[in-house]
């Protein structure tokens, strides 16, 4: 599992930050900046993205799999208790691991996530996750990205390319291909309506053991967390603290001053 560091590598106080389904560590790369100085900044590649090797078996491109990857990062680092900010796929691999018991995650923050998940939303993902598009040039892979991340709401130019070229890479002949393995849609085809019933129950499980502080960050738009199941979340388990993000919908990339100080101020306000 590749991923980059940010910070003093003595600093005893970790932030852990886990992208979403088909994105990379490098999303985290202007809120790393911003937390560098206070904490040790560690964001991970998940398997089967970006520079993390590919599984020979696709079916395993499952949260049980990356909760255990992630338990073996954290022994790695060392660190005895960590703050962890998860993105959609990486907000359900942190309630996986807040809810081990023994776990070291102290501060929690859930970024447009929860146990219920819209169906038409997965679908929606779904839809784009196996398809091996290659594009011609880099200007079409980016009017790709643009269009199937709409939801990220309004972003200028240069993130835009940001939020592109981390997750395209160029091919020998020019041509630019998606940077994850498309075997991650295997799972998404072989959910049935009893599995995600099944895997629904046991995440409300997981997020009722969370004994962390939690913050809830909701897009407004949101298609694939409710305003109603996000309210549920401040009403049982941790009791999540909710901010919504006006004029954006699934998920709010974390790269706005704006969301990066709400972030900010809950990971401080510990103890005042």
């Amino acid at each position: 599992m590749a991923y980059r560091e940010w910070g003093a590598p003595s600093n005893p106080k970790v932030l852990i930050c886990v992208h979403g389904v088909t994105r990379v560590g490098d999303d985290f790369d202007e809120l790393a900046r911003h937390f560098s100085g206070e904490y040790r900044v560690i964001c991970p590649d998940v398997v089967g993205r970006g520079y993390s090797d590919r599984l020979r078996n696709p079916a395993f491109y499952v949260l049980p799999q990356y909760v255990s990857d992630m338990v073996t990062l954290l022994a790695r680092s060392g660190a005895e208790s960590v703050d962890w900010i998860g993105t959609s796929m990486g907000g359900l691999i942190g309630m996986g691991l807040a809810a081990l018991e023994g776990n070291p995650i102290h501060q929690l923050v859930l970024n447009d996530v929860g146990p219920t998940l819209n169906p038409e939303a997965m679908v929606r993902i779904g839809s784009y996750i196996g398809q091996d598009t290659q594009f011609a040039d880099f200007a079409a892979g980016l009017a790709y990205i643009k269009a199937v991340s709409a939801s990220f709401g309004p972003h200028t130019d240069a993130q835009w390319r940001k939020l592109a070229r981390d997750v395209l890479r160029e091919n020998p002949d020019g041509s630019w291909r998606k940077h994850y393995d498309m075997g991650l849609a295997e799972p998404f085809k072989a959910t049935t309506p009893e599995m995600a019933a099944a895997g629904q129950a046991a995440l409300w499980a997981a997020y009722d053991a969370i004994r962390a502080r939690t913050l809830l960050i909701r897009g407004e738009l949101s298609d694939l967390l409710s305003r109603e199941t996000a309210l549920e979340m401040g009403r049982r388990g941790p009791q999540a603290q909710l901010t919504e993000i006006a004029g954006v919908g699934h998920a709010p990339t974390l790269q706005d001053a704006g969301q990066i100080q709400l972030i900010q101020d809950f990971l401080s306000a510990y103890g005042k």
